[in-house]
């Protein structure tokens, strides 16, 4: 949720995030108009309360010969009461609903537009050159027998997949790399759960743009989660923490499910949109005035993984129209697919800002014994399925078989190469 006390005196700064997101502008003033209705109805309620409190102290010190004539204006105060508590509470509620539909203020430096407005912040490595003609993921994981496509569709149908012999220790491999080395950076590391309340699912601002792409459970109303993220944003949901000692920093290990909804025909061969995959996420809490320099040591992490697994990437700054809507400010760094010759996604890392800690009611102390505040949360992939598409591609070699980068040979025995039969 928004600052509402900064929407109140500078709606101007929410117009324009909205404006830059592609999103609803009117939706500031509708939030305003509900904002001031809010007001107004509990003060309403509050002031016949506070009558209502007071009067009934006039009837008990009432001699006994007045009070039965009292109790006629007693039950019509209390009706009054009770009517103008049911206003407020549904002014709340209507409040709630049109500030949920402003979207997190975007920082200074995001781009404006859609999808493909973004900024490149860098390149890093060479793109491979190959003496021979390359093979796609595909080609190369059914050779060496790394994933079975056929009998995950006849299964679990489109998008679902078996990770198979060195396939499946290679994405092991992956993650644990990654669990390593964010263990180095501070992080504790969780496995979360996969399946949240609805609460939970609201309170990170998935269900605001995302609902299609979520599995419901209709049966117990709860959520399959497509990011640890959302779990990890729950952990510490209606609670003051401590950052005295510096941020808390969780890595989530976790099956992730997403409906890919709206995305047939797009990416659907091999396992680089799939419908179920592993990822080791980075969930932080901070201070607000740290969300920044946080934010950035996220992104060094993220590249320091793709610099281990020896892939060239790039590293853009997202548009505002392709932000999530808890998102302030978005980094995505892409892996280069020589057989697509473009680069894709394979991290992202998001700056939420105050977004939502203040929808789960996440709270620190600035100073001690003084008044609490919202906590900044930030979050970042340091590993996911998707990655064997880079690796397998780029390290593909002339006699069918793939080198393994230097650094995930101690978590496969120490071999160099995945050939064929091996």
């Amino acid at each position: 949720m928004i600052d509402v006390e900064l929407l109140r005196t500078n709606p101007d700064l929410f117009r324009e995030s909205q404006r830059a997101r592609g999103g609803d502008v009117s939706a500031v003033d509708q939030a305003l108009e509900a904002d001031a209705s809010r007001r107004v109805s509990l003060t309403e309620f509050e002031t016949l309360r506070a009558q209502q409190n007071a009067f009934g102290k006039q009837v008990a010190k009432a001699p006994k010969e007045e009070k039965a004539a009292l109790v006629a204006q007693v039950r019509e105060l209390a009706d009054q009461v009770k009517q103008a508590e049911g206003r407020a509470r549904k002014a709340e509620e209507q409040f709630s609903v049109a500030v949920r539909g402003i979207q997190n203020l975007v920082l200074e430096g995001v781009p404006e537009g859609g999808e493909d407005d973004f900024t490149v912040e860098r390149e890093v490595g060479e793109h491979p050159q190959f003496d021979f003609e390359p093979k796609d993921h595909v080609a190369i994981g059914e050779h060496l027998g790394l994933f079975d496509l056929e009998r995950g569709a006849k299964v679990s149908g489109a998008r679902f997949y078996y990770l198979t012999g060195w396939g499946a220790r290679l994405e092991l491999a992956l993650l644990n790399l990654a669990l390593d080395q964010a263990i180095e950076n501070g992080f504790t590391p969780m496995i979360t759960p996969t399946i949240v309340n609805p609460e939970i699912m609201q309170g990170t601002g998935f269900l605001d743009q995302h609902s299609d792409e979520i599995y419901h459970l209709d049966a117990d109303d709860q959520y399959l989660t497509g990011t640890s993220e959302v779990a990890l944003a729950g952990y510490h949901s209606d609670e003051i923490i401590d950052l005295t000692a510096g941020p808390k920093r969780y890595a989530g290990w976790s099956t992730c499910y997403r409906r890919e909804a709206g995305s047939h025909g797009k990416d659907t061969r091999g396992i680089l949109r799939v419908h179920q995959f592993n990822k080791l996420e980075m969930f932080v809490y901070t201070t607000p005035d740290q969300a920044l320099a946080e934010h950035q040591r996220l992104l060094s992490w993220e590249e320091q993984m793709l610099q281990k697994v020896e892939l060239p990437y790039r590293v853009i700054n997202t548009a505002a129209g392709d932000l999530g809507s808890s998102a302030a400010q978005k980094f995505d760094t892409e892996a280069w697919i020589p057989t697509q010759h473009t680069y894709r996604e394979l991290t992202s890392t998001s700056n939420c800002t105050t977004y939502q800690a203040r929808r789960l009611g996440i709270r620190y102390r600035p100073e001690e014994g003084g008044k609490t505040a919202p906590v900044a949360t930030l979050n970042g992939t340091l590993a996911t399925t998707r990655w064997l598409v880079a690796i397998l591609e780029n390290h593909q070699q002339a006699d069918g078989s793939v080198r393994v980068p230097a650094a995930l040979r101690p978590y496969l025995g120490g071999i160099e190469a995945i050939t064929p039969g091996a």
